[in-house]
């Protein structure tokens, strides 16, 4: 039973479905996606499927409409094809931060997307650091949101940074930065973020905790412009850390990002391969922790009829 899936990649997420395929040592089923001149997608599998269980990994980012309607047709196409079960791998689901209705005649997208994956026909939703985790309770099938700290966390190990103190950009970010805090078995500081629009800048006004002197690590769940890491740099530099560092479960860098990257403090950001379909390139600060061994284990896991809770200690 557990080596009888089909693992297929969409157009956005290739490169981390091969690294998974070789992972498990399984093949990636053969597919294709068109796009038409009018802008039209079309998506055909290329394999049996009738009865097996089929895991479709497929990112949401760059363009994220293409890329999300993209992979609710692969459901569709699968769930016609008489599959018995379809999990939608996310590794990055870019709507999940529309989470609430926090000011008045707003959509709350993520719920009208959870609603959209479930229509096409998914059984199981895997994808990574949800901007926030009640997104799992919009979905009336199971959602397991694995967590890319353990791997990033052994990445940083790895340099040997010494007299580390993790920094939280912001009050919200509180919690889980202090997940990394306890992994890594450091301290942590707090930045004080102020957003009054949706312009996606940020500043930091303010920094709870000592950073001085200490190579200070900013994290958080996903960068998209770099204003927040870098404004949180220049406020930890200022309050006397000796270095910074960053990590960011999704780096989603368009526009200025890089280049607020190479003009900050920042000297090296690390991100995972959740997102591949970049419209920039990259800079030397930037380095790519794959987290394809962490989506693997999981896929290996529910085909197999496993418990996945191990992937979260």
């Amino acid at each position: 039973m557990g080596d009888d899936f089909v693992l297929f990649a969409g157009s956005a997420s290739r490169e981390l479905g091969q690294n998974v395929a070789s992972y498990l040592g399984h093949p990636l089923g053969r597919s294709e996606a068109l796009r038409f001149s009018e802008g039209n997608l079309f998506v055909r599998v290329l394999e049996n499927v009738r009865g097996r269980d089929v895991f479709m990994i497929q990112g949401t980012a760059f363009p994220a409409n293409d890329n999300f309607m993209e992979l609710l047709f692969w459901i569709d196409a699968l769930k016609r094809a008489s599959a018995a079960s379809v999990t939608a791998v996310m590794p990055y689901f870019s709507y999940a931060k529309g989470d609430k209705k926090d000011e008045p005649r707003v959509s709350i997208r993520a719920r009208v997307c959870a609603d959209a994956i479930e229509a096409a026909g998914a059984d199981r939703v895997v994808t990574m650091d949800l901007h926030a985790t009640q997104v799992q309770g919009f979905f009336k099938i199971p959602v397991d949101d694995l967590h890319a700290l353990p791997v990033l966390c052994d990445a940083i190990q790895a340099k040997g940074l010494e007299n580390l103190v993790v920094v939280s950009p912001d009050a919200g970010f509180a919690k889980k930065a202090r997940q990394w805090a306890d992994r890594l078995g450091v301290a942590l500081a707090i930045a004080d973020k102020r957003r009054d629009d949706h312009s996606e800048q940020a500043e930091v006004t303010e920094l709870i905790g000592d950073v001085a002197g200490r190579t200070a690590l900013i994290v958080d769940d996903f960068t998209i412009t770099g204003g927040t890491l870098v404004d949180a740099a220049r406020v930890v530099r200022e309050r006397g850390a000796a270095s910074v560092y960053a990590a960011v479960s999704h780096g989603l860098l368009a526009g200025p990002a890089i280049e607020r990257l190479d003009a900050s403090h920042i000297e090296r950001l690390f991100i995972t391969d959740t997102v591949e379909t970049q419209p920039v390139e990259f800079s030397p600060k930037v380095e790519v922790v794959s987290v394809a061994s962490l989506f693997g284990e999981a896929i290996r896991r529910i085909a197999s009829r496993e418990s996945i809770s191990i992937l979260f200690d």
